[in-house]
């Protein structure tokens, strides 16, 4: 049996969601979890050259960026938010910088 030629791009973009999905149950984007001032908690999980961010306020997904400051530090963003990791003297710091409300909260590991 085979599907009909108008099935093909569906089925296309089925294949392409479910790639997605086990990307991100891959074993190695095990979430992490921060706690920051102003009552903000969220998770976050690293994929490729993204930070899926989790919090109950909103989902995010933040692309790497090129403005680290140290070996450490890395930094993700999106027009709506910038974060960044690896902070501290333990790299168990975190900031997240929302520049339309303009607010900054740091974070830290949990």
């Amino acid at each position: 049996m085979s599907l009909p030629s108008t099935c093909l791009p569906r089925w296309g973009l089925l294949l392409a969601a479910l790639a997605l999905l086990s990307a991100c149950a891959a074993p190695g984007s095990v979430a992490t979890r921060y706690r920051c001032e102003h009552g903000i908690d969220f998770s976050v999980r690293f994929v490729d050259d993204s930070a899926l961010i989790e919090s109950s306020r909103a989902s995010d997904v933040l692309f790497r960026d090129a403005g680290g400051q140290g070996a450490s530090q890395t930094v993700y963003s999106s027009a709506r938010m910038r974060a960044e990791f690896g902070l501290g003297s333990g790299g168990r710091e975190a900031v997240l910088r929302y520049p339309l409300l303009p607010l900054v909260a740091r974070c830290v590991r949990d």
